[in-house]
């Protein structure tokens, strides 16, 4: 699908739109973007034909290989969370390098805070999710019966997971913090 550079920009989430025609233009001369002028207009697609265009369509797809693999992790649990989701500057698709990768988790009310194999659950995950992408795993954690405060007097936090969450596992976030 062919777009023009202000359109590239904005699925990007980059703020200058001649820094995004500069690269287009670049990749463009490599032969890894083809160019069509269209009235005053460029339009620029991906040469599926070109030796990178795989890779280039792996990285693309990074953040979605991520959430499945956070998925299948959790769904392997001895102790399945209440809820799980990712939230912040990875699900919203605009983090970088020094990014953590957010997540939010409600531990089932049986289950004790420094339960062994809770914790074990845990610390693996952020392990593995530091190993996938080179950024640490910072996991907001709450037990299940303190959902009732979390409605009554929402954190920051909840604003964010009400914007951006992506459900990893458990309950839907709506369903969650829904008035009983």
């Amino acid at each position: 699908m062919a777009m023009t550079g202000r359109q590239v920009a904005l699925l990007t989430g980059r703020s200058s739109h001649s820094g995004v025609l500069d690269a287009l233009n670049r990749l463009s001369t490599q032969g890894l973007v083809d160019r069509v002028e269209l009235n005053r207009a460029s339009l620029f697609s991906l040469n599926r034909d070109h030796l990178a265009a795989p890779a280039v369509i792996a990285l693309a797809g990074l953040r979605t290989e991520l959430v499945a693999r956070i998925r299948a992790e959790i769904a392997a649990w001895a102790i399945a969370p209440i809820h799980a989701s990712l939230f912040g500057s990875t699900a919203r698709g605009d983090g970088d390098t020094r990014s953590d990768i957010d997540l939010f988790v409600v531990r089932p009310a049986y289950v004790l805070e420094d339960d062994g194999c809770w914790r074990a659950q845990l610390d693996g995950l952020a392990a593995r999710i530091e190993r996938w992408t080179g950024n640490r795993a910072s996991i907001s954690e709450a037990a299940e019966p303190e959902i009732s405060r979390l409605r009554s007097d929402p954190p920051p936090i909840v604003d964010e997971l009400r914007s951006d969450a992506i459900l990893l596992g458990g309950q839907t976030l709506t369903g969650l913090l829904a008035e009983n």
